[in-house]
């Protein structure tokens, strides 16, 4: 249907095109506008078309299309007549970035294919233990767990009793009550940055700073006159610590998979210049003068 509202769009340009028509045997694409030896083709343009446009949409886009396919075309020409000296430069980037954009896709496809992807925790505690010197923590870490309510619920008792316990049957009992919670975070195996827990919990860094309450082990409970928050804070480990294993994990699987890759790669590319060394492929030449 689409195509059909094109053509029709495109009939009157195409009779006063004619003279244009004459193309070579290998090319008998149609095009719709000609700017100096630049031609725009039909098929081009109806690529681009989107679906679902009316008859007037159509005619709309592909005269926007048109006009600003030739200020472009015109541009280049403009920019190529009055940096002629810099085509050279620009010809030796375009190619270096052809060459580069086909290596990188080639390295990307090896890698997709041939990289070992899995990793072990005994990789990763062997790999920790072998560097640890290298993950001190640069800010510090807490364990903790807290929920926000409002204080006109009717539970509250039974909220604060539940949350200072530390039998998972009354957390989960919790967990069902997490719909009256205005936010909530109970999962305290868990190691977070410190300043992650003030962007959700701003009050504590005012009341750490004046008292340091961040503490191992501390219960807080902080009420104004809307809302009661519940803190418990299990465990703390302050900055230039050594990062605890369950916390830098993923980032030491980051690691080694990088390391993977790059090993991967140089493994390529000797073998090729081995193979290309084998085969007479390349050679160096001695220059004359040595």
């Amino acid at each position: 249907m689409f195509k059909r509202i094109v053509f029709f769009i495109f009939i009157g340009i195409f009779v006063s095109s004619c003279k244009y028509l004459s193309l070579k045997e290998e090319d008998k694409r149609e095009f719709v506008a000609k700017v100096h030896d630049k031609l725009l083709y039909k098929d081009q343009l109806v690529e681009d078309l989107p679906a679902n446009l009316s008859k007037e949409d159509s005619i709309l886009f592909v005269n926007s299309y048109i006009n600003e396919w030739a200020k472009k075309q015109l541009l280049l020409k403009k920019a190529e007549t009055n940096l002629e000296e810099e085509s050279e430069k620009y010809d030796r980037l375009v190619r270096e970035y052809r060459e580069d954009l086909f290596i990188n896709s080639y390295k990307e496809a090896v890698i997709a294919q041939e990289l070992d992807t899995i990793v072990t925790n005994e990789q990763i505690n062997s790999y920790f233990e072998e560097n640890n010197r290298n993950f001190k923590l640069n800010e510090a870490l807490v364990k903790l767990k807290y929920i926000s309510f409002g204080n006109d619920v009717i539970n509250k008792d039974e909220f604060v009793t539940l949350f200072k316990s530390s039998k998972k049957q009354d957390l989960d009992s919790l967990l069902t009550k997490k719909l009256e919670f205005n936010y909530y975070f109970l999962n305290d195996s868990a190691w977070i940055k410190l300043s992650d827990v003030y962007k959700k919990i701003p009050f504590l860094r005012k009341k750490n700073k004046e008292g340091k309450i961040i503490k191992k082990e501390s219960f807080i409970e902080q009420k104004d006159s809307l809302t009661t928050n519940l803190i418990y804070i299990k465990d703390v480990l302050e900055r230039n610590n050594l990062a605890p294993i369950s916390y830098i994990k993923p980032t030491v699987k980051q690691i080694i998979l990088q390391k993977r890759k790059l090993e991967l790669l140089k493994e390529i590319e000797e073998t090729l210049f081995d193979d290309a060394r084998k085969n007479k492929q390349f050679e160096i030449y001695k220059q004359k003068n040595e």
